[in-house]
């Protein structure tokens, strides 16, 4: 009876979890235009419309000065400049054209034998007056929206090239709690998990054909 229980805790509340953030944030985003707009559902149709609207207009000249223009004004204006560059910054490493953690690492910091996981953002430290024989490698702490960003020699960091950076990710900040299989991105597994399929399919037919073989009477010599 235990055991079902926790089976069944395993199923449903990840699942409740997700439903629930999904809600939460639906209902935050549809209630922006409230009370002006009664009708569920519509007030987030409108804030999505208006978000697709604003990156297809910043793909204009025109548009791209303006927003050039409003880019300097807020990072001029006091107290507005520390708070619009770290958003930038932080969706621009994310979802913006300067994308950081692409690059899964594995970094030593602490002991010789001692490996975290991060994500290489920066290569050029020349700002902090560093060279090129440093890099910048952030590491996300599990179960926690924080890190910590280490200034380390080149040599104490090695590149992770056959793991996809979202499965990195993942697996750091579940803290080890998922299944990574070493080798192979998601496309990957979907790619061998077909050929396996395939192959056994291969082999059943085969074993059939060989069986007809057998069944066949030999001709009278």
């Amino acid at each position: 009876m235990l055991r079902y229980f926790l089976r069944g805790l395993v199923v449903l509340v990840p699942v409740t979890i997700t439903m629930s953030i999904v809600y939460w944030l639906f209902a935050k985003v549809d209630g922006l235009f409230s009370p002006y707009i009664q009708s569920p559902g519509l007030g987030a149709l409108m804030v999505v419309s208006l978000i697709l609207m604003a990156g297809w207009i910043s793909l204009f000249p025109a548009s791209r000065r303006v927003f050039g223009h409003v880019n300097v004004w807020l990072e001029q204006t006091p107290g507005v400049s520390f708070i619009y560059t770290s958003a930038r910054d932080f969706l621009e490493a994310f979802a913006g054209n300067k994308r950081r953690f692409t690059h899964a690492v594995l970094v030593n910091v602490h002991a010789e034998e001692v490996w975290l996981v991060g994500f290489l953002t920066d290569e050029d430290l020349s700002g902090f007056k560093l060279g090129v024989k440093y890099v910048a490698v952030y590491v996300p702490q599990a179960y926690n929206v924080a890190g910590q960003l280490y200034l380390v020699k080149r040599e104490h960091v090695r590149p992770i090239e056959h793991l996809a950076p979202a499965d990195v990710m993942k697996y750091a900040v579940t803290g080890g709690a998922v299944e990574l299989i070493t080798g192979l991105t998601s496309r990957a597994k979907a790619a061998e998990a077909k050929s396996e399929v395939d192959a056994k399919a291969d082999a059943k037919a085969d074993a059939k054909a060989d069986a007809k073989a057998e069944l066949k009477p030999e001709p009278a010599g």
